[in-house]
């Protein structure tokens, strides 16, 4: 990847290459590139000068990194009791169907959309729940109603791509 290493090295001196801020020094490297490059990681090691194990382990122990690309737009469906209860399966089936995601697949391959289930989102009286990028909550959805948000998402894509190509 051309300048993930010089991206890195100034994440890092940000953080006065301190060991201590080795979680910061990832979220910010996952904030740019939206996943953790192995290349990264093996930076991070060295230029920290620490095992890559170690890195590696911090990177595989929170569930908030990723060692996989995501999308530009994460859409989490909760699967919790409550939203369960209420058809959260149905919605996650909608999005995969629309995008095309195999039953293993999460994110599609132009990497615009990540469809993820999680445990609990803390919104059970709005179930089902589906937050975009963990800054809005849609609740009492339905696979229509998700359908509909996927679209307007799709719709917002195609207008930055065409901004950034008149640029």
């Amino acid at each position: 990847m051309p300048g993930l290493q010089q991206d890195v090295q100034e994440i890092i001196q940000r953080h006065r290459s301190q060991v201590s801020h080795l979680i910061a020094i990832l979220q910010e490297v996952q904030q740019k590139y939206r996943y953790l490059p192995e290349e990264a990681l093996a930076h991070i090691a060295t230029a920290l000068n620490i095992p890559p194990a170690m890195v590696w382990g911090v990177a595989t122990f929170y569930a908030q990194f990723s060692l996989k690309p995501k999308g530009k737009y994460i859409i989490r469906v909760c699967n919790g009791t409550a939203c369960h209860v209420r058809g959260a399966e149905h919605i996650h089936m909608a999005l995969c169907k629309e995008l095309g995601l195999k039953e293993d697949q999460e994110t599609t391959a132009d990497l615009q959309f990540t469809v993820e289930t999680v445990s609990c989102l803390g919104a059970c009286g709005l179930a089902p729940v589906v937050t975009i990028n963990d800054r809005k909550v849609y609740g009492q959805m339905t696979p229509e109603d998700v359908l509909k948000l996927l679209q307007g998402l799709q719709r917002e894509a195609e207008a930055v791509e065409r901004r950034e190509n008149i640029a």
